[in-house]
């Protein structure tokens, strides 16, 4: 670790607390019979709707591919519907997936929250949630250097 810089270190520290927050949260989630992946899908559907395939694909972190195979089991699980509207299909949420996103959004939110209040200041949130806004729109700025 000595040839590593402080912003490797962060990264390396935020991948790691990434992946455990995902994995904790893919356990927290099963009492709900929800995946995080699943979870983030549907609060987007909720929040957009009517939302199509590509819109909601620029808003999780879910592949293309992983995206068609998730909602067809969301769809067949009678959580979501799409209706073809001309070219596209319209993506919303049915009263099931209403349902099941309302039961398990204030749970979820409350345990992912306590990751941060369970060790941070006010103050010291503040100061991560305006950093974290300043490093994601950096990098949805960025350009990958030409090879």
């Amino acid at each position: 670790m000595k040839n590593h810089t402080l912003g490797t270190l962060t990264w390396i520290r935020m991948m790691r607390f990434t992946a455990q927050s995902n994995q904790l949260s893919n356990e927290f989630l099963k009492r709900f019979d929800l995946t995080t992946a699943q979870f983030d899908v549907l609060i987007q559907i909720k929040t957009y709707a009517p939302i199509t395939q590509c819109q909601l694909a620029e808003k999780v972190t879910v592949t293309q591919g992983g995206m068609s195979r998730m909602l067809a089991r969301l769809e067949k699980e009678g959580l979501i519907e799409r209706k073809q509207n001309w070219k596209t299909k319209a993506i919303s949420l049915t009263a099931k997936g209403e349902q099941m996103i309302d039961a398990a959004t204030p749970s979820q939110l409350h345990f992912q929250s306590s990751f941060f209040e369970d060790v941070l200041t006010d103050e010291e949130m503040k100061t991560l949630y305006k950093v974290m806004t300043k490093l994601e729109k950096h990098s949805q700025e960025k350009k990958l250097p030409q090879a």
